[in-house]
This record gives structure tokens, C-alpha cells and sequence, in this order.
């Protein structure tokens, strides 16, 4: 059977993690990562000779369209939905002040 996991390292890892668990949290996250490791530890028991890794339990495949060169829109139907233009451009409320040095 795997190594168990204490409240130590339990709080170990909080620290690392710099999180600020209670003590009944403690607890809690001790009995679920103990139940996850020996789950874990069941499957390791299992016979997988000759059997292929996979990536994915299903058979998945991408559903790419061709890529093909088409006409583009154009700046007006772009911009039409645009909150505010300026020419072909959209116009965004300026963020940096002029002293930034942006």
C-alpha cells in the first residue's frame, strides 16, 4: 500500500501553496488526498500487460475546416458594431497618461 499522508505534509503543502487552511479544513483535505492516493494505489494493483496507452478514453478526431482564402470583410462592416471609430480605426479610451514614458 502507498506511503499515507499526514496533517504535516498536508499543512507543508498549504504553506507552499500559500494558502491559509483551518484546522478542520486540514482535516478534511487529509482524508480526501488519503482517499485519492489509495485509489491510486488500486489502480497501480491492476494487470495492464499489453495493454496501449491512450491519451483519451474516446476516440476524438479535430474537426478542422479547409483553409481557404476568401475575401475579407472590409474596415466598414468590421467597424460597424465598433462603440466609437476613428476613420478605420477603433477608438479606445487612452489609459497612460503622458507622463508613462510609453
Amino acid at each position: 500500500m502507498s506511503e499515507k499522508i499526514d496533517e504535516v505534509q498536508v499543512r507543508k503543502v498549504a504553506k507552499l501553496s500559500r494558502l491559509d487552511l483551518t484546522d478542520t479544513e486540514i482535516k478534511e483535505f487529509t482524508g480526501q488526498l488519503e482517499a485519492i492516493l489509495e485509489y491510486v494505489d488500486k489502480m497501480n494493483q491492476l494487470d495492464t500487460e499489453g495493454v496501449e496507452p491512450m491519451a483519451h478514453c474516446l476516440p476524438i478526431s479535430n474537426c478542422l475546416r479547409e483553409d481557404t482564402v476568401t475575401d475579407s470583410l472590409g474596415a466598414d462592416a468590421i467597424l460597424a458594431n465598433a462603440p466609437q471609430r476613428d476613420g478605420d480605426f477603433f477608438k479606445v479610451p487612452r489609459i497612460l497618461d503622458d507622463n508613462s514614458g510609453a
